[in-house]
């Protein structure tokens, strides 16, 4: 999906006025502009900026920030070259003054300029492609998705028969295609297996949902141009399916995740959207829920927010966690919010750690806890507590589905996981909450991140 400058919507995502804001890097970003403007040097700005997210642990912004220091060098080539990476400067720092993670992490715009930052750099050395999911799942652990067996002659017939529907839907015009994507939907059913995890869940719940988002917007042509995709490339999937492969492959997993998750993430969910949030907390990714039912209602609440912002500069007072400026009220009240899902985080880890077991209730709520700390996080603005929180979470809910069950017939105990893991992430979450609540920049948690990451990225043994 592209940019819509016609929308009444001026960007894609509300500014977070009680989020935290990273006034080096705002103002290290302003000095970058400004020298470009002027043909100067702006390697010295970026990295001061690329530090400071890198500190604060907004890693989708640190990653833009690292394309712009790259590319920077090769405005003096030609007046369009010149141009574009200006607006994309530009565009980056209004973003980073906003203070929205997710928007940091799933905006369209955002995306549009990397890719044509790194388009700029491959005209000058080889580089990998960019993907959306490069800069939305930046850092983010990603669970394997498994393919469930199904006998050949069964899945001769439904890829036969989807197979034929994908090649009139990419033939035809999207207007008339609802029957096709009706009967694509029929088939992704059917491949479907009880697995949480399992791809075609994921696959399913995307392009039903960007379908319905185009339904909303009216942006028809850019979602279903996405969902033409998705529907193409899961035809690979099948392949491989038919092959007996266990796994669909990662990259695909990461695409599908990070367009699930793109428009709930910039906008919010509503209540009817609640199965496609469930795919997406199984996957470690959270959202708010929000209700706008119209562009003017969304324009309305965007003006209440900008207002909101300017009181909250104006009056309120602040704390600083080493780069990050965060309002003292709402840090306060994430203080308090945090220090019950980080006991009960660290009870489960414990009790997991001394048992060798635990039941499928406890980890749902063990991830639970964890994601409504990275959520709240996330809002304030703490970007490496929101990632280590949300990652723990994504653990639990593995161990929660795929633990081995308990060999005395325990009803809903699991086994079988490696509990010192979780355990030692949350005693890392406690010890990072602790670090801000004595006014100090929480530490990145690097080393737990790893681990978890590894817990969850293993293969689970599943019966094909």
């Amino acid at each position: 999906m592209t940019s819509r400058p016609d929308l009444p919507v001026p960007y894609e995502a509300l500014p977070n006025p009680r989020g935290g804001s990273v006034r080096l890097a705002e103002m290290a970003l302003t000095d970058a502009l400004h020298a470009f403007q002027r043909q100067g040097e702006t390697g010295a700005a970026l990295k001061r900026a690329i530090a400071a997210l890198h500190s604060a642990g907004w890693l989708p912004a640190q990653r833009f920030a690292e394309a712009l220091t790259l590319v920077a060098p090769l405005g003096e080539e030609s007046e369009g070259s010149h141009a574009r990476i200006a607006d994309a400067i530009a565009v980056f720092r209004g973003a980073v003054e906003r203070r929205n993670l997710r928007e940091l992490s799933c905006s369209t715009a955002l995306f549009d300029h990397y890719r044509g930052l790194h388009a700029l750099l491959a005209s000058h050395t080889r580089i990998a492609p960019v993907s959306y999911d490069d800069l939305a799942l930046a850092g983010r652990a990603i669970a394997p998705a498994t393919l469930r067996g199904i006998a050949p002659e069964r899945l001769a017939h439904t890829r036969a028969r989807y197979e034929e529907t994908l090649l009139k839907l990419l033939r035809g015009q999207a207007e008339g295609s609802a029957d096709t994507f009706a009967r694509l939907d029929a088939c992704l059913g059917e491949l479907r297996g009880p697995d949480p995890y399992d791809f075609w869940r994921l696959a399913s719940s995307a392009v039903v949902a960007l379908r319905e988002r185009a339904q909303r917007t009216g942006g028809e042509l850019d979602y279903i141009a996405d969902v033409k995709r998705l529907y193409a490339r899961f035809n690979l999937v099948l392949a491989d399916q038919a092959h007996a492969l266990s796994y669909a492959p990662r990259s695909l997993v990461r695409a599908t995740l990070a367009l699930l998750w793109r428009d709930f993430a910039l906008y919010g969910a509503r209540p009817e959207d609640a199965d496609h949030v469930d795919v997406l907390r199984d996957y470690g990714l959270t959202v708010a829920w929000h209700v706008a039912a119209t562009p003017e209602s969304e324009a309305a609440w965007e003006e209440s927010a900008a207002q909101a912002g300017e009181e909250a500069s104006r009056d309120a007072a602040t704390r600083d966690l080493g780069v990050l400026r965060v309002n003292a009220s709402a840090y306060e009240d994430f203080l308090q919010s945090a220090e019950t899902s980080i006991d009960a985080l660290v009870e489960r880890g414990t009790q997991a750690n001394e048992t060798g077991m635990v039941d499928e209730a406890a980890a749902l709520s063990a991830a639970d806890a964890s994601h409504r700390l990275g959520a709240a996080a996330c809002a304030l603005g703490l970007g490496h507590v929101a990632l280590l929180a949300d990652t723990l979470g994504l653990a639990w809910r593995r161990v929660a589905h795929h633990g081995e069950t308990h060999a005395d017939g325990a009803e809903g105990a699991t086994r079988g996981i490696d509990a010192t893991v979780p355990e030692r992430a949350a005693q890392m979450l406690r010890s990072m909450l602790h670090q801000a609540a004595a006014g100090i920049a929480p530490s990145e948690g690097r080393g737990s991140i790893v681990a978890l990451t590894s817990m969850i990225e293993k293969p689970a043994p599943f019966a094909r």
